[in-house]
């Protein structure tokens, strides 16, 4: 498959050991040490790759959400996108994600707001990045 016109890349880099290493973005703007959580038997105290994932998704699904509402004119006052990330084993003796997405749109009703949801899910990058590799619910709140 061929690429369309690139609009930004960057780049970060693990170091030491992994989860309990240190990641750091070229720029040097991200720039964090990385712990196992104490669900997972580690210190925790520090962040994880899956609050990082859930924090870039959920800032990426918001932009999209707000394009997608800018674009049809809804009258939406308010927003807040919460992606909640889960680790799960497989069967195989691996590990997968799931995501359940919990957004609440405020200035517009139930099925608006699901509308615009829905669409938002079609235009996130990284919506499409996971899209039939992982589980994503998306729940959404008129508030």
């Amino acid at each position: 498959m061929k690429m369309s016109k690139t609009l930004y890349t960057t780049a970060a880099t693990s170091t030491g050991d992994g989860r309990n290493g240190h990641v750091r973005s070229e720029d040097g703007l991200l720039n964090l040490d990385l712990a196992f959580p104490k669900e997972l038997g580690g210190a925790g105290g520090k962040t994880n790759p899956e609050q990082l994932f859930g924090a870039g998704y959920a800032a990426c699904f918001h932009s999209a959400l707000n394009l997608v509402a800018s674009k049809e004119k809804a009258p939406v006052t308010n927003s807040t996108v919460t992606a909640r990330v889960s680790l799960h084993p497989t069967e195989t003796g691996g590990f997968k994600l799931s995501v359940v997405m919990q957004v609440e749109v405020a200035g517009v009703k139930q099925d608006v707001a699901q509308a615009l949801v829905d669409k938002a899910h079609q235009i996130c990058p990284y919506s499409n990045a996971v899209r039939g590799n992982i589980d994503v619910t998306l729940e959404v709140k008129a508030a």
